[in-house]
């Protein structure tokens, strides 16, 4: 009989909300019946697990916005604004036609008030109203995933274009009811472009700045909210023989990306992180505040080198990554190199190239071999990789070199004069050309200085001083 009475109340309560808000009322009956899960949610590379229900489910959703200080590159750093604590935020997976329930929560120690504009959300601003949240405080909203698909968001309080350039977008994927075909490989990566005071590699903690942004001249363009975020230890990986699907955003403020993959042709290519697909593409278009799925599968290992082809964006601002593919060679699908010969039909005069590269000066030792990572990162790297390995039959590498370690100086003469002809390294011979580098003193002595200090080098030091002596 209890039971009963208390049945009829509830019913009651519903109905009298109903003549109040009838939208409510429909949220509470459309709930009262549906699982409550929490979300996973994940940092960038990583993705979420693919969501294996059949149903849909009432997904509760837990972001904090928070403000903290980051490395941008090497001696650079600057305040980011995030959602989740890292650039871009939390990866957000829920299945098309869940009811989300959306926890913002901004950090007491923030400056500014954040909010949460997501593309996937049907409703005014997308659910920006909702969730302006003051510093100290959490804000609760919520949504239904009526359209399946890949979608940006961001923080869209005011002046919004300073809340996105300081970092704040993500992705969040609504995945079809029949739920996304299963891949070997999933990552995450967003680009973004951002505006100092100083120049690309200017040391110290570098403000916004508000004039570059407004006229879209970017000092940074990276993936993953700094330079070098996915290189090295830190590169994706798969093996010969999976698929890789990678969730790609474009955060901007400003600038439109044309996602490359060196080596790779795409698949699939899911259209503005839509539902329509396109097949054997070789770049495609992110506009700002939007994405794209891209899929392959990798036949042959290497290192393949990811790119925003607008091609200065990836080897003088930033927008590179690389994912390492480790598995036996198929010389069919890729042979390598099967004939080396020397081809001058313009002379064999050195070839010059101008760099607008500042250096910061250094006052010590530790200080020049931060310095000349970034020199060589900007100047160095495309051609003699990351880790200083060269390329076999086209580069020497600087790893453990006994041509560069036997006089330093030789390293300074190359750079300062280009070099041509054979040269023996490491018991192998080169015969290429290398351009003259129009470096400053300061620069060619910190770029030499951080080879000899890395990659099983000798060590040491080499003053600017002692490359005056050659360029004077």
């Amino acid at each position: 009989m209890r039971c009963r009475i208390n049945q009829v109340l509830a019913w009651t309560f519903l109905l009298a909300i109903s003549v109040l808000s009838p939208q409510l009322l429909a949220v509470s009956v459309a709930n009262r019946d549906l699982p409550v899960e929490k979300a996973v949610v994940t940092s960038p590379p990583m993705v979420p697990p693919a969501i294996t229900r059949k149903g849909n489910a009432k997904v509760v959703v837990e972001m904090e916005t928070i403000e903290k200080v980051g490395e941008m590159t090497d001696g650079v750093e600057y305040v980011y604004w995030s959602f989740g604590g890292t650039v871009p935020g939390s990866f957000i997976r829920v299945r098309e036609g869940d009811e989300i329930e959306f926890h913002l929560s901004n950090h007491p120690s923030s400056k500014m008030p954040h909010n949460i504009d997501l593309h996937a959300v049907t409703g005014p601003g997308g659910g920006a109203i909702s969730s302006f949240t003051a510093p100290g405080h959490t804000s609760v909203f919520s949504f239904k995933a009526l359209n399946p698909g890949l979608y940006i968001y961001h923080c869209a309080t005011a002046p919004v274009g300073m809340h996105i350039a300081n970092g704040m977008y993500g992705l969040i994927l609504i995945e079809p009811k029949d739920g996304m075909t299963p891949v070997d490989r999933e990552y995450y990566i967003v680009q973004g472009d951002f505006y100092t005071r100083g120049a690309y590699g200017e040391a110290g903690l570098q403000p916004f700045d508000m004039e570059k942004a407004i006229d879209e001249d970017a000092d940074y363009v990276v993936f993953n909210g700094a330079v070098g975020s996915m290189i090295g230890d830190k590169s994706l990986t798969a093996n010969v023989g999976e698929t890789v699907r990678l969730y790609v955003g474009n955060g901007g403020p400003n600038l439109v990306s044309s996602f490359h993959v060196i080596g790779e042709i795409f698949d699939n290519v899911y259209m503005e992180g839509g539902t329509n697909i396109n097949h054997n593409v070789q770049t495609t278009l992110v506009p700002a505040g939007g994405s794209t799925i891209v899929e392959f599968k990798v036949e042959v290992p290497g290192t393949f080198i990811i790119v925003d082809h607008s091609i200065f964006r990836a080897f003088n601002k930033g927008a590179l990554g690389m994912l390492k593919v480790t598995g036996p060679d198929d010389k069919i699908i890729f042979s390598g190199k099967q004939f080396d010969g020397i081809y001058l039909p313009e002379g064999s005069a050195i070839q010059s190239l101008d760099s607008d590269y500042k250096a910061v000066m250094a006052t010590s030792e530790t200080e020049q071999i931060a310095f000349g990572k970034r020199v060589y990162e900007a100047n160095c790297q495309a051609c003699h990789q990351a880790g200083g390995e060269g390329i076999p039959g086209a580069f020497p590498p600087l790893a453990q070199s006994d041509y560069l370690n036997a006089d330093p100086m030789r390293g300074v003469s190359a750079i300062v004069n280009g070099l041509t002809g054979p040269i023996t390294v490491n018991g192998k011979t080169f015969n290429g050309v290398m351009p003259a580098m129009r470096l400053t003193d300061a620069e060619i002595a910190n770029v030499i200085t951080f080879i000899l200090n890395n990659w099983g080098n000798k060590g040491g030091a080499i003053s600017a001083e002692s490359v005056s002596n050659i360029t004077d």
